[in-house]
């Protein structure tokens, strides 16, 4: 099942058998409103505190996939998630209730395709029949922990991201009509010195690039073997630094197309996102919202979903450490 020096191919294509996306009102206020299962108009969901709502959002999201696959709780073999905050508590306090054998995990954004990707690794080994995959993040909690609480107004600069409030989840077959997990490239560590949580981006940029280099790599593929390729949520500063440094590795790009979760969510135009969005939830939604969607209508038959992640914690920062960063990529085709 190794391929090269960090992939994996999925010899028995693990089968994406239902999924949930689950997003709040900012979000529902862009462009892909029509793909997201259930769009909140509370910030709160009735819950007393941001982080006890972001937990609600998880909570719901998974049990939502879990209908959607005709399976009760109690035939998933495991639970796979993480989120932002400390310890991850939205995403085991979320387990506490699901009653699902767990396995916490954390790769900040790029969560969505670690859960994947381990949760693939599973299935296709014969590890489980069923497992339970996902990611949230909410904008208040997330951005009071790293950046500013948003009830102390403080501006932001351009390079600046908008965390997105929401929650997605997969549940992956051993058997079903798809689409299929065909593989999985797991980052490096990648750190560039940069220090400024302001500036996401440009601090992920690189850790992205050396994933889909390494993907193209191992799998002896090019970019154009894609329809679509995505970064989870670099934004607009890190997708054109993404950018230069695919041209300067002589990555042919232009073979596809390239985007990112984080330019496609909310509208530049009509919303005020700074440089875009990012968050845990930022790649989980439009995967597992939109793009799966357009799979299944076959407007798409294979994207590779790179997410991207920074590592710090408000203590690195505060301890003047550098972000390093990773991003996890994930194959996913329409057809065996």
């Amino acid at each position: 099942m190794l391929k090269g020096h960090q992939s994996w191919v999925f010899e028995n294509k693990p089968s994406i058998k239902s999924k949930a996306a689950i997003v709040g009102p900012f979000e529902g206020q862009g462009p892909l409103a029509d793909d997201f299962d259930i769009i909140h108009g509370d910030m709160y969901l009735g819950q007393d505190s941001w982080e006890k709502a972001e937990k609600a959002f998880m909570e719901e999201t998974a049990k939502m996939a879990v209908q959607h696959a005709g399976l009760t709780e109690g035939q998933i073999q495991f639970f796979l998630a993480g989120d932002l905050m400390n310890q991850i508590i939205s995403s085991s306090f979320s387990a506490r209730t699901l009653n699902i054998p767990y396995l916490g995990l954390f790769g900040a954004c790029s969560t969505s395709m670690e859960s994947l990707a381990l949760a693939s690794y599973i299935v296709n080994s014969g590890g489980a029949k069923y497992v339970l995959s996902g990611t949230c993040s909410h904008n208040a909690s997330v951005e009071k922990q790293f950046r500013y609480p948003t009830e102390y107004g403080s501006q932001k600069p351009p390079t600046a991201q908008y965390t997105v409030t929401g929650a997605g989840a997969v549940v992956l077959s051993q058997d079903g009509d798809g689409p299929y997990v065909t593989s999985a490239t797991i980052g490096r560590v990648v750190d560039m010195g940069i220090s400024d949580p302001f500036n996401m981006g440009a601090a992920m940029a690189p850790a992205a690039v050396d994933t889909m280099e390494a993907h193209f790599r191992d799998l002896q593929i090019e970019p154009g073997y894609y329809d679509l390729i995505v970064t989870g949520d670099l934004s607009k500063v890190g997708y054109q630094i993404a950018n230069d440094l695919l041209k300067k590795h002589n990555i042919p790009i232009h073979q596809t197309t390239y985007s990112d979760c984080g330019m496609m969510i909310y509208d530049y135009g009509k919303q005020n996102v700074q440089a875009g969005a990012s968050g845990c939830g930022c790649s989980a939604v439009v995967t597992y919202g939109h793009l799966l969607n357009r799979m299944q209508r076959g407007e798409l038959n294979r994207i590779l979903v790179v997410a991207t992640g920074a590592l710090l914690s408000p203590l690195s920062y505060q301890q003047k450490e550098s972000i390093p960063c990773i991003a996890h990529a994930v194959s996913i085709e329409r057809q065996k």
